[in-house]
C-alpha cells in the first residue's frame, strides 16, 4: 500500500459529494447569475430547470451563500469546513464537486441561493432529474475526471446522474461503511462520510490504500480483506471495530 506522503506526488483528485437537505437560510451575496459557478458549461440546463421548477423550490432572485456554507446537513457538519485551514481548506475548495438536483455540479465556493430539490424528484416538462442531468453532468465531468483519482461518495440517486461508462478516471474509489455484523451502515452514513472527507482534505491522500492509516473518530477501520483494490476501480470497506 502507498503511504500518505506518496499521495502528494503529481496528480489530481476529485471528491464527489451529495448536497444536504439542510441548508442555511438567507445570504449576503447577489442573486444567482449565469457565469457565477465553477462549471459554467451547465449554465444552459440550469437556466432551463430554474424556469421549470415552482417558486417553492428556489427564489432565483434571493441572496446567495457559498455552497460550502449553504449546506448544513450531517455530512457537512461533521466535515466542519469552517475549521479547516491552509492546505486543507485549499484542497477542499479545489477537489470537491457536489452533484445537485438543481445545479448539476456545484463547487464549494459557488454562490447559490437557498433551495429544496432532490435528485430523485420529477419536474413538469423535464421529467426525473437524474436521467435528465446524466448527459449534461457526464459531459461536464469528462476532462475533470480524465487521469484523475476520483472518490465517488455519492448515494445511489446521485450516482444515477453520472454515466461512468463514458468517463475515464485514473481510478474510481467507492466506500462502504459496515458494522460488526457485516451490514451496511445507513443511519450514520452521512456522518461517517463527513469524517472521511475531512481526512482527505487534511492529508491530501489520493489513493484508497492510504486508508490503512485512517483513524476514524467513530472507530471504523479499513478492512483490506473485504476491500478490492483494482488498478482502475477500488471498492473500499471500512468496518466497525469491536
Amino acid at each position: 500500500p502507498g503511504s500518505v506522503a506518496s499521495t502528494r506526488m503529481a496528480g489530481r483528485t476529485l471528491i464527489l459529494l451529495p448536497p444536504s437537505e439542510g441548508k442555511a437560510p438567507g445570504g449576503e451575496g447577489p442573486p444567482w447569475s449565469a457565469g457565477s459557478m465553477a462549471v459554467g458549461a451547465l449554465d444552459a440546463p440550469r437556466g432551463l430547470l430554474l424556469g421549470a421548477v415552482p417558486p417553492t423550490v428556489v427564489d432565483p432572485l434571493g441572496p446567495t451563500l457559498p455552497a460550502i456554507r449553504r449546506y448544513t446537513g450531517v455530512l457537512y457538519r461533521e466535515l466542519d469546513p469552517a475549521s479547516l485551514r491552509g492546505p486543507a481548506r485549499r484542497r477542499l475548495h479545489r477537489d470537491v464537486l457536489v452533484v445537485s438536483g438543481l445545479w448539476g455540479l456545484v463547487a464549494p465556493t459557488d454562490p447559490i441561493p437557498a433551495y429544496r430539490l432532490k435528485m430523485s424528484a420529477r419536474v413538469e416538462g423535464i421529467g426525473r432529474l437524474a436521467p435528465w442531468w446524466r448527459p449534461h453532468v457526464t459531459a461536464a465531468l469528462g476532462e475533470r475526471v480524465r487521469s484523475t483519482s476520483v472518490w465517488d461518495l455519492l448515494p445511489a440517486e446521485h450516482t444515477a446522474a453520472v454515466d461512468w461508462s463514458d468517463l475515464a478516471p485514473a481510478r474510481r474509489t467507492t466506500v462502504r461503511f459496515v458494522d460488526r455484523s457485516d451490514r451496511v451502515v445507513s443511519h450514520w452514513n452521512k456522518l461517517l462520510k463527513g469524517s472521511l472527507v475531512r481526512w482527505l482534505a487534511e492529508t491530501g491522500a489520493r489513493h484508497p490504500e492510504d486508508l490503512a492509516s485512517f483513524d476514524h473518530p467513530l472507530g471504523y477501520r479499513l478492512d483490506p480483506v473485504a476491500s478490492v483494490f483494482d488498478a482502475r476501480r477500488a471498492a473500499v470497506v471500512l468496518r466497525e471495530q469491536p
